[in-house]
């Protein structure tokens, strides 16, 4: 029996109860305590087993093995769960800082270059009244009509 709870020994204290049911049986808890104050409340979960004394002496030990096993791959996966939040916590950080420095350097870029004058018609192409035609602008605008007022209102 104890044996099989070595391992579990290795990292943690381990409360053994044993308590009697009846005339003809025993209740055994294995209780193993928690290694560091922030360690998941999963690798608490004891064992209980209950049975008469001979069955207790033949099958405890292998109930103890399994435990013990479920136990360490509980811890194992959980270990690495955390690593790969972690990981993903981490990565996600690196991202956003990378975004957040992507946008840094675009907005201190300077503005864009103005087209060079060469490249821009010489004089604007004057437009004749008379042809209408489409994107030509008469060169003189019309005067807005004056204001008319009435009783300080204008209409």
């Amino acid at each position: 029996m104890f044996t099989e709870l070595m391992p579990l020994l290795a990292g943690r204290t381990v409360l053994i109860t044993v308590a009697k049911v009846d005339d003809k049986t025993l209740r055994v808890n294995v209780i193993p305590t928690q290694a560091k104050a922030d360690e998941n409340p999963a690798l608490t979960t004891p064992l209980t087993y209950t049975g008469p004394p001979e069955e207790l002496d033949a099958e405890l030990g292998k109930h103890l093995a399994g435990y013990v096993q479920t136990h360490r791959q509980t811890a194992s996966t959980l270990a690495e769960a955390k690593a790969t939040l972690e990981a993903a916590a981490k990565a996600a950080q690196d991202e956003a800082k990378r975004k957040a420095e992507e946008r840094k350097k675009a907005i201190q870029k300077p503005p864009a270059t103005v087209m060079p004058a060469s490249s821009a018609p010489a004089e604007p192409v004057p437009a004749s009244p008379s042809t209408g035609t489409l994107g030509s602008f008469p060169t003189t605008t019309p005067e807005p009509a004056p204001a008319q007022f009435k009783g300080g209102l204008a209409l």
